[in-house]
């Protein structure tokens, strides 16, 4: 197998299109399980607006330092015991489109991976920022009621006080972002599927920048309070459409979850992980990277998970670009330059660590095979989910180096059917076209 993906710049075009070559909890409500499980649309948070795949790129860059802060953040936090009020990773990259009430009243929230809570803002609003869809009024639905202190997913939240016998929640999101309220079970419909008795936060007062693209956010991470966790399903799935595709992207529930596997499809699978200082993110084992045919030699301790909670790879559909410690990142990039045989782009303007500039009037151009040697899983990404070019003539590496922990990216996840089986405790990699889900 050859150690090159082959790109084909199209002069008449403005992006470089690459040749893929893929060789590639406890539940503590009552059971919500759905039988057949449901589909539910993802819609990229810029998509709909004019702007080139690498101006998407940076602008989802911007906002994925701030949630990496965050993410590190809670991962030390968490095994903190002075840590008064919890941080949460908040924000994300793709919003979920969705029903609340009865009769059900649409809206679209931000699907989070690396949080828990379910919540959306409600009237009457004390404090509450500008989104896209009417604000929720519990009085207009006949299925909402207020959770009282002694239910069990209370008891699970990170912070609660009681009045009145309501449960009233805080949740935090590092950045000043803050949703407060009253905890409640509603019926929440996905597609043309209800569920009832859906625990979720009624936000009376929210603030943040990160959250106006949507009416609030749909945590599913491993924690008793996600929806995951919620409808006691075993597994979940999406499917993550090319940066740049107007297409939307999916998300898979319950049985539906595993997509329609066919004898051809190549198919990774790797276990999950746990840290116990962040329970509810999704850990992997990332044991090695190859580029072209060189196994880079990174410490064997390099990904490890400490005890302090820092370190370790988690897999997180809110992070654009993966960022790998800066000791094998530093390998990676330097691997690069050896073999792409292109001049190294020093002008820093893209904001990615490494850009090569392209040749004038090329047609083609070769650049090194990229593999993560997961846990059991050597998983061979096609060019188009680690290079991107701008018109500008640069061609760069969508990877960034970090320090304390690593975050496999939704960038890399792109056309990748991405299934988590909780029950299992694996994620599974599977190629898919998205947009033909």
């Amino acid at each position: 197998m050859s150690p090159y993906s082959s790109l084909t710049l199209l002069l008449a075009l403005i992006f470089l299109f690459i040749s893929p070559s893929i060789s590639t909890s406890r539940n503590l409500l009552d059971h919500h399980n759905v039988p057949n499980g449901f589909k539910v649309t993802l819609k990229h948070v810029d998509s709909g607006r004019n702007f080139t795949k690498f101006e998407r790129l940076q602008r989802a860059m911007k906002r994925s330092g701030k949630r990496m802060e965050r993410l590190y953040a809670m991962a030390l936090a968490a095994s903190d015991a002075s840590m008064e009020a919890p941080i949460h990773a908040g924000n994300g990259e793709f919003l979920m489109e969705l029903s609340i009430g009865t009769p059900p009243e649409s809206y679209s929230a931000i699907l989070d991976t690396g949080s828990d809570l379910i919540w959306t803002q409600c009237k009457p609003c004390k404090e509450c920022f500008n989104q896209p869809t009417p604000i929720f009024d519990p009085k207009k639905s006949s299925s909402f009621s207020k959770m009282s202190c002694s239910s069990n997913l209370c008891g699970a939240l990170p912070m609660s006080s009681c009045s009145n016998e309501n449960c009233e929640y805080l949740y935090s999101y590092g950045d000043y972002s803050s949703t407060q309220g009253v905890m409640a079970t509603e019926t929440f419909t996905f597609g043309d599927v209800s569920v009832p008795k859906v625990g979720f936060g009624c936000g009376l007062e929210n603030e943040g920048g990160g959250f106006n693209q949507g009416g609030g956010l749909v945590g599913l991470g491993r924690g008793p309070l996600s929806l995951v966790s919620q409808l006691d399903e075993p597994e979940f799935s999406y499917c993550l459409t090319s940066i740049d595709s107007s297409k939307t992207s999916t998300l898979l529930m319950g049985s539906s979850a595993s997509g329609n596997k066919t004898q051809g499809d190549e198919i990774k699978t790797t276990p999950l992980i746990k840290n116990p200082s962040s329970p509810s993110f999704y850990y992997l084992s990332l044991e090695g990277i190859t580029v072209g045919d060189t196994l880079l030699p990174i410490e064997k301790s390099t990904f490890a998970l400490n005890k302090d909670g820092s370190g370790g790879m988690i897999i997180d559909s809110g992070t654009t670009i993966t960022y790998i410690e800066e000791s094998a990142f530093d390998l990676v990039k330097k691997e690069f330059i050896k073999q792409v045989k292109l001049p190294v782009d020093d002008s820093n303007q893209t904001g990615l660590d490494l850009c090569f500039t392209l040749p004038s009037g090329a047609q083609n151009v070769e650049v090194p095979k990229l593999v993560f040697h997961f846990n059991g899983a050597d998983l061979d990404l096609p060019g188009d989910n680690y290079i991107i070019a701008d018109s500008s003539g640069v061609a760069c590496l969508a990877m960034g180096s970090s320090n304390g922990m690593s975050i496999f990216g939704n960038f890399q996840q792109q056309n990748l059917l991405v299934v988590h089986n909780l029950a299992k405790e694996t994620i599974s990699f599977v190629p898919k076209q998205c947009d033909k889900l």
